[in-house]
């Protein structure tokens, strides 16, 4: 059996983490991770991010 999962991946776990990653408040980010506007998850009942596709969201906003 083989494993599958991918340890390369970078995930941001919590809205204050998330919020210093792109500059923001964290209340900026609750605001935005409440509405949809960002590609976040809840898991467990914290907001959590990869984040290369944080930075592809905003790459493509720009």
């Amino acid at each position: 059996m083989t494993d599958t999962t991918n340890a390369s991946i970078d995930l941001i776990w919590g809205a204050e983490a998330i919020a210093k990653a792109i500059g923001r408040s964290p209340r900026a980010v609750f605001y935005m991770l409440d509405n949809g506007e960002l590609p976040a998850k809840k898991v467990g009942g914290r907001w959590v991010i990869e984040r290369s596709k944080l930075i592809a969201f905003f790459m493509e906003a720009a």
